[in-house]
């Protein structure tokens, strides 16, 4: 549990419920009585509760007017940990001298205020639709340092570059997708300062462009559209401006305020008006980095190398990191053996804004993990051991939060806005479903569409939707397993619909704060058909392997063919051989039969399912 301390006698009260502040009146405004609370890195939020003394759903309510979203039994970080206390009349004290908070490093302008800010470098990230140019356009980036005259293309092994034009400098990322962007969001690394959206004229938006437009506009980033490919002949960019708008992005021609710039990223015709709009943004933006202190930053992608060892590609954010320093990045750390450049080139120090590429670490972090440098090696073993606890005991903790949690956020009036993401069959049932919602609204609470789309509930949606705290919907479709196993993991609710006045109905409630869990279905097993026989008065039974999971006898099972459902029922016969079984584990065969359906064909799945009152 964590300690207590009062300032003015010094003495520690591991529960301080008998002198805890009354739940009406949290903050004590005098700091002679105000208390201290030592807490690990990641806590859970009945722990926090537990540490002051106070009623969990207060503590709830307090973490929703700072805006972040969290139940009773998940895990936040210690820096949202903190602006709770302070509004308990609490002071947040690290556990150990040696445990350093990775969260207060998310940002690179998050300085202290007395440090000296300097100008730093924008970093931009290249996101759109696949064949749209956006390799091609970073490769003529490259080819644009007119001041260093460096021969061009993007240096393969790492996955960042830096373009030096006019006496200015821009860092651009080249991750492998707005999927990549948002896991490292997700991670609590906002790495980038501006997004540029790539359409290839002669094609217009696609679907993917549209993920990647959703994506960057979680984000809470400036938006910048490059309109690419203007030597192609069927070259439309009022096309691609008409159908940008259908999504919320206006140009400036248009009256609106998002700026769109045609170019040919293999001519090379607009990319200097491109770099020229995003000097601009970045100067709007006033974007400033504490250059003198220990750096912090972002891993941008890791790798073993067989004669290097473990290789990492770090974006400094703030501070600057130098050859023969100490870091900890995720669980990796060790001492920087050798630094270099996106370009090849051999550096003793990165400052702020600047991807670089590291040896010297103990083993390969994660894309999106976050680095910082410690006091020295011993402290950095001792931040590894606190971090690795802190994991172990938040690993199994959900993220997500239900739709009814929603809910009661919007009943107690801390939220204020209900966020969506949408799946349907097909593009038309997309926009009678966004219509509907994008109507609905309740005494100040109105739902937020993030993303909108035909097709399956894939692990793209689950990533955004962790990140962002959405509630996925989908209408007529189905959840990929691959969707299904992260979004359990990571709590995220997914709710799916056939009848579109019950989707909305469920929307209007949360709206109003009245929405109640309704019975679920919970997943147990997957099987395969692999040959279909017939049984005297039995009829057809399906020959399957259980793919995942437990097959139970008489359990709901649903025949998935080609990706959609053909019939849903009880379990009738469930035989291991010749043997009646009550279940089957995964990896064994078995016969399964169906009451009123024996029309299986090999390669069906069988999904097996169970309905479950509440969350």
């Amino acid at each position: 549990m964590p300690e207590v301390t009062d300032e003015t006698t010094g003495l520690t009260d591991p529960k301080s419920s008998a002198t805890a502040p009354s739940s009406r009146d949290k903050t004590i405004d005098s700091a002679t009585h105000q208390r201290e609370i030592k807490l690990p890195p990641v806590v859970l939020v009945s722990g926090l509760a537990d540490a002051m003394g106070v009623d969990p759903v207060d503590v709830v309510k307090q973490l929703m007017r700072n805006g972040v979203m969290a139940a009773i039994n998940q895990a936040i970080d210690v820096q949202s940990a903190a602006q709770v206390a302070a509004a308990f009349g609490f002071r947040v004290l690290a556990q150990e001298r040696s445990v350093t908070n990775m969260s207060r490093f998310r940002r690179a302008d998050v300085s202290d205020q007395k440090a000296v800010l300097q100008p730093r470098a924008p970093v931009v990230t290249i996101l759109g639709h696949v064949d749209h140019g956006k390799t091609t356009l970073l490769d003529h980036l490259s080819k644009t340092d007119v001041v260093s005259g460096e021969a061009g293309g993007i240096t393969q092994h790492i996955g960042a570059n830096q373009v030096e034009y006019r006496d200015q400098v821009i860092t651009f990322l080249d991750t492998p997708g707005h999927e990549a962007f948002t896991a490292m969001r997700e991670r609590g690394a906002q790495v980038t300062d501006i997004a540029v959206l790539v359409v290839a004229a002669d094609d217009g938006v696609m679907p993917q462009t549209v993920e990647a437009l959703n994506h960057a506009r979680a984000a809470n980033v400036p938006i910048l559209v490059a309109i690419n490919k203007m030597d192609k002949p069927g070259a439309d960019t009022d096309k691609v401006k008409r159908q940008l708008s259908e999504h919320g992005l206006l140009p400036e021609d248009w009256g609106g305020d998002s700026i769109m710039v045609p170019v040919s990223a293999l001519s090379g015709d607009g990319v200097e008006d491109l770099i020229e709009n995003i000097l601009a943004l970045a100067e709007i933006a006033e974007l400033k980095a504490d250059y003198a202190k220990a750096a912090r930053g972002v891993v941008i992608e890791a790798k073993m190398d067989k004669s290097r060892g473990p290789v990492a590609t770090l974006l400094v954010q703030d501070g600057t990191l130098k050859t023969g320093q100490t870091i900890i990045a995720g669980f990796a750390w060790g001492r920087i053996k050798a630094m270099g450049s996106d370009r090849g080139v051999r550096r003793t120090e990165a400052g702020p804004s600047t991807p670089i590429e590291v040896l010297g670490l103990n083993a390969l972090p994660r894309a999106g993990d976050l680095f910082v440098v410690p006091d020295d090696e011993r402290v950095a073993k001792e931040m590894i051991d606190q971090l690795q606890k802190s994991a172990e005991a938040a690993k199994n903790v959900a993220q997500g939060l239900s739709l009814a949690d929603v809910s009661a956020g919007i009943h107690s009036l801390e939220v204020h806005e209900l966020p969506l993401i949408v799946k349907c069959d097909v593009q038309g049932s997309t926009d009678a479903v966004r219509s509907s919602l994008e109507r609905l609204s309740h005494e100040g609470s109105q739902i937020r569409i993030l993303h909108a789309a035909a097709g399956t509930v894939n692990e793209s949606d689950v990533l955004l939707a962790t990140a962002s705290k959405a509630i996925i919907v989908g209408f007529n479709t189905r959840v990929e397993p691959g969707a299904r196993q992260i979004a359990s993991q990571r709590g995220v609710d997914i709710r799916l619909y056939d009848i579109i006045y019950r989707l909305s109905e469920d929307m209007e409630q949360a709206l109003a704060g009245l929405f109640e869990e309704p019975e679920k279905e919970v997943i147990e097993a997957h099987a395969l058909v692999r040959t279909v026989f017939g049984i005297k008065r039995r009829g057809r039974i399906a020959g399957c392997q259980v793919s995942d999971g437990v097959l139970r006898r008489g359990a709901l099972v649903r025949v998935v063919r080609d990706g959609e459902p053909v019939h849903v029922g009880p379990m009738s016969s469930l035989k291991r051989f010749k043997d009646d079984v009550r279940e089957v584990a995964t990896g064994y065969e078995c016969g399964v039969g169906l009451d009123g359906f024996g029309d299986f064909q090999e390669n069906d799945i069988l999904e097996s399912f169970r309905m479950s009152a509440g969350k």
